[in-house]
């Protein structure tokens, strides 16, 4: 047989042997996959030029002409990747959030101290920045750094830690501060937008976007008291948002973020802020005094549950509050309230019973302690009169109490 009828039959074992070698060279690790349509073909063409076709002397072997990239340079622009595919302009709610943060962000501040960084906002032109009190707490320098670059040594006002809230001040020009509008929390509605601007992890000027995810949250700080009417959202707060604002999308201050939930120290969907309403209550305070008288009834108790309403005989539908004690010299001792006086045992349950029920304060049906709580914290001052509505031994009564102040 002819070297021309032969060729195809070479370059095919040639072909083999390299897939073999190539094959033996490297460890068993690939996927094992079906060989490409051309890959098929080819071989397919090569096994039918092995047969005793005639050769044909005047057909040559065609020559792959090997074409150079084209070279790029630095300056040059690729092009389009989505050439011919439609662009699309902003939506009107995209359009609506960088508006908010570009009215918004230039009132938040980033605040640096000896221990740690967090967040603020500008309260009012007089150079007022409001934060939580544990970013500033026992710092012995404080800065704040605006969203232009600029910084300026502050010096703090005043602090609350019953409600996490402290007040430092800045001597910049009036003209060079951004002060963000106070909203109305008490109109929140679960399920509404927020947006929260800080400084998390040092990163300035950082905005997330969540959804208010619960209201009137009751939160601990350990320090003996808690802060109530609590707002809980989903928009991502992590180490370092603490004392920024929480946004409604109109770029009101609905709140002071204040803490997460989180078995890492970083978001895990669930942050807390400080409502508005606090904010107005207790930022006039501490600048004008430097600290917060707030208002004390001077009890313990908890939410009346399903086991002492058995205990008592109660009306299933009864909601009230238990007073569990009532401490020695307080408003409410020196009004007469009472305190448990014993412990029964309901389905297996220890339950604490004798005391009064709170059913109400000034009118108002208090459903649990936190209804109770938020009540006097929110909308009592200290030496004000309220009216408790009262069960006591069956009998339903009306008991004045001037409220204290917290010791």
């Amino acid at each position: 047989m002819s070297s021309t009828r032969t060729f195809p039959a070479i370059l095919l074992g040639i072909l083999l042997l390299a897939l073999l070698a190539a094959c033996g060279s490297e460890p068993n690790t690939t996927p094992v996959v079906a060989p490409s349509a051309p890959t098929m073909a080819i071989a397919e063409a090569l096994q039918e030029d092995t047969t005793d076709a005639p050769a044909r002397a005047d057909v040559a072997v065609p020559a792959v002409e090997a074409k150079a990239a084209p070279a790029v340079s630095g300056d040059a622009a690729p092009a389009p990747a989505l050439a011919g595919l439609p662009t699309f302009s902003l939506s009107e709610t995209e359009q609506d959030l960088i508006a908010l943060y570009e009215r918004a962000n230039p009132g938040v501040v980033h605040i640096v101290t000896n221990a740690g960084e967090g967040s603020g906002f500008v309260y009012d032109t007089a150079g007022h920045i409001v934060t939580n009190n544990h970013v500033v707490e026992g710092a012995s320098r404080l800065a704040v750094r605006f969203a232009d670059g600029n910084e300026a040594t502050a010096r703090l006002v005043g602090a609350d830690p019953d409600s996490d809230l402290a007040v430092l001040q800045v001597e910049v020009p009036s003209a060079r501060l951004t002060a963000i509008p106070i909203g109305d929390s008490a109109a929140l509605r679960v399920g509404q937008f927020v947006v929260a601007i800080g400084n998390p992890f040092g990163l300035q000027g950082s905005m997330t976007i969540g959804i208010v995810s619960g209201l009137g949250r009751l939160l601990n700080e350990g320090g003996g008291y808690s802060i109530s009417d609590i707002i809980q959202t989903d928009a991502a707060i992590n180490p370092g948002n603490s004392g920024g604002p929480l946004l409604n999308l109109s770029g009101q201050v609905v709140g002071v973020n204040t803490a997460i939930e989180s078995p890492v120290r970083a978001n895990s969907g669930i942050g807390y802020a400080v409502p508005a309403a606090t904010v107005q209550r207790v930022v006039p305070q501490l600048i004008e005094d430097g600290q917060v008288a707030h208002p004390w009834l001077g009890l313990s108790g908890g939410t009346l549950d399903a086991a002492t309403i058995r205990a008592l005989g109660l009306p299933e539908e009864t909601r009230g509050v238990v007073v569990a004690t009532v401490i020695d010299g307080g408003p409410a001792a020196s009004a007469g309230l009472r305190g448990a006086t014993r412990q029964v045992t309901v389905d297996g349950q220890v339950v604490t019973v004798g005391g009064d029920i709170i059913l109400a304060i000034d009118g108002q049906a208090v459903a649990d302690f936190d209804d109770l709580l938020t009540y006097i914290v929110q909308r009592a001052e200290v030496g004000q009169q309220v009216n408790l509505r009262v069960l006591r031994d069956g009998d339903v009564r009306d008991i004045p109490v001037v409220l204290g102040a917290r010791p």
